[in-house]
Formats: structure tokens, sequence, C-alpha cells
């Protein structure tokens, strides 16, 4: 379980203090996704104020390809059990790094992650050796990489390590700040994506192995990567898959969650009286004004691991479903703004 939280130093996470350090095996992490509880998006200036978790560091905010803010990294100690597939009991100490970030002033997300080294101490080090490197946890002895990797995915026991628990202690936080009206403009639900990063073969390219939809809106994702690759730009990797798993999934529940065209043959139902909107446009509006232009895949995704994205645009096809559905948004609108012509027409004698 978590132990302390403390502010990251300057060290990227993953980094190693010298050439003598055991070699990375594993990375992990959880992204949490939501929609922002406000009824309008937030700006530039309003984003930074929110995503600013720490005194000494400034958010990072761009604003091309689209307007994007990040936090500084903090850091929470753990001392605890891994998770492990085959029941291993295997202790670990270090730091986990957690992160926020917010797209175009409207999706919220947070990401714990870590990375473990193949062996560590047989003893546990004072804290102010895994302050050093922050974002490692050491495992006490060897460490059996594919159970573990394997007991990650599948969420360990009780009383485990659990990314998860920091990443959403995070959102909890930052869903509480008084900038937040707590009134979204639509209805939509947090997800949950889950992920583990194996080294790949010396040679080999980066490779997304598996990509599971499971269930209570959980994601899992099984990477294959180089061991030089650092683990921010893994979890930038799966933060981008998680924006745009969410954007599917909530347009998805809009149009589920609506009637579209008449409900029996006959007349186009026509428009309510006093000028208002009919109810497909009401339920619609709030999608086309606050998702339907987030959709850039790999805006943010480092050069060496962007082409993972592929993977999930050849199966199960993101961006053809996401094409797919926002047809579907235009058409039904575009259905309700032409009112259909009503003529009576009287038979010939």
């Amino acid at each position: 379980m978590p132990a302390a939280t403390r502010a990251a130093p300057g060290a990227a996470p993953g980094a190693a203090p010298g050439t003598g350090a055991p070699r990375t095996v594993l990375a992990c992490g959880e992204v949490r996704t939501c929609l922002l509880p406000a009824g309008q998006a937030l700006d530039s200036r309003a984003a930074a104020q929110l995503l600013r978790l720490r005194a000494d560091e400034r958010v990072l905010v761009s604003e091309r390809p689209n307007l994007h803010g990040r936090s500084p990294d903090t850091l929470t100690g753990v001392d605890c059990p891994l998770p492990s597939a085959n029941g291993a009991r295997v202790r670990a100490v270090g730091t986990v790094a957690a992160r926020a970030a917010l797209t175009e002033g409207r999706v919220l997300q947070t990401s714990a992650y870590f990375t473990l080294p193949a062996s560590g101490p047989d003893r546990r080090r004072p804290w102010g050796d895994y302050l050093l490197r922050p974002g490692v946890v050491e495992p006490l002895g060897k460490l059996p990489c594919d159970a573990v990797a394997a007991g990650l995915l599948d969420g360990g026991r009780h009383g485990d390590l659990d990314v998860g628990l920091i990443a959403g202690g995070l959102l909890t936080r930052l869903l509480r700040h008084p900038l937040l009206d707590q009134r979204p403009p639509l209805r939509s639900r947090q997800t949950r994506l889950r992920w583990v990063a194996l080294t790949a073969p010396p040679g080999e390219a980066p490779a997304l192995e598996r990509f599971t939809l499971a269930e209570d809106e959980l994601r899992t994702v099984r990477l294959r990567v180089p061991e030089d690759v650092p683990a921010a730009d893994l979890a930038g990797l799966c933060d981008d898959l998680a924006l745009h798993d969410w954007l599917l999934t909530t347009l998805v529940r809009v149009l589920d969650g609506i009637r579209l065209g008449p409900a029996a043959p006959g007349p186009w139902p026509r428009p309510a009286p006093g000028g208002e909107l009919p109810p497909v446009v009401r339920a619609l509006r709030p999608a086309v004004d606050h998702l339907l232009h987030l959709w850039m895949p790999r805006a943010r995704v480092s050069a060496e691991l962007a082409p993972l994205w592929e993977a999930l645009e050849e199966r199960p096809g993101f961006t053809r479903q996401w094409l797919a559905l926002v047809q579907r948004v235009r058409d039904q609108l575009t259905l309700h703004a032409i009112p259909p012509v009503h003529r009576e027409v009287e038979p010939a004698p």
C-alpha cells in the first residue's frame, strides 16, 4: 500500500543514478479518464491552476495541435507485495510517479506508473536511496517478471501494490477543485486503462501484444518495448490510448441513449412548440460541442512508440469506428434540421 507522497526530484522516472543499476525489465501503470465536471471548458490559465500539483514546478501547457495541460510528477512511496499470477509473494519498495493531464479543457486524466528492475537487494534500503530513482520500485530479491506482469494486469489481491489507487486518489482530489461547478454538459462514465510493458528482445521494434475491454469500464494493455524506452514515454502512449478509448466509449453511449427517428411508420415528428430543439438534437448537441473535435491520435506520443497505434487502427479500427459514429451524429442532426414535406394527394378518378 502507498506509504507517503513526496515531490519528485528532477530526475526522470525510471532513470538510474549509475551504470551499476540493474536493468529494467517491466513497467506498469494505470490511467483514469473522465469528463471534467464543469459547464464550460477551462482555458489555459484555469487548466494550469487546476493541474498545479506542486509549487516548485510549472504546469506544461501547449496549444498545438490542441490545448493540453500536464502537471508535474509527484511521487508516492510504497512498501508492499507485488501482485503475482502464480501466488509468489515478492516484497517491493520504491516510488510510484503520478501526474494529471487536461485535454481541451474538457477531458481530465490522471495516471500513475513505475518501473521494476530484474532484481534488487535482499534488504530494504534507506528511503533516501529510493528517492534518487523516482518512479522505480525495487523487488527484494529476484523478480518473477512474467508472473508479476500478469498479476499487475489482473489487479492482484488486497494489500498488493495497486497503482490504480494512486491514480484514483489523484483524480478524486482534482475533481473536488473549487474551479469546477460540478455541472458537466453530458452524462458519461469514468474509464480505467491498466498497462504493462515487458522488455523486447534486442533488435525488436515495440509491439502492442494485447488490448482488452474488460468489465467495469476497465481496459488492459500489454506492450513489448526495447529496454531503453523511457517510462514517461510509455505512460504518454497509454494516456493517449485511454483518451481515445474514452471518447469512443462515451460517444457510443450518447448514441445508444437516444431514440433515433420516428417510433413508427408515419410523418417525422414536428418541431416542439416555442422553438425548442427536438429531443435528439438536444441529446447530440453536447457531443458536438465538447467531444467531436478531440479526436487526434498520436498527437503527443513519442516517435518511437507512435507506430503502435497502427495495431489499433487495423483491429478493432479505432478511427474507423469514430468516423462512423461522427457520421451518424451528423446524419441525425441533418435529418432533424430539415423538416419533411407533407403533402396530401387526392387519388385520380
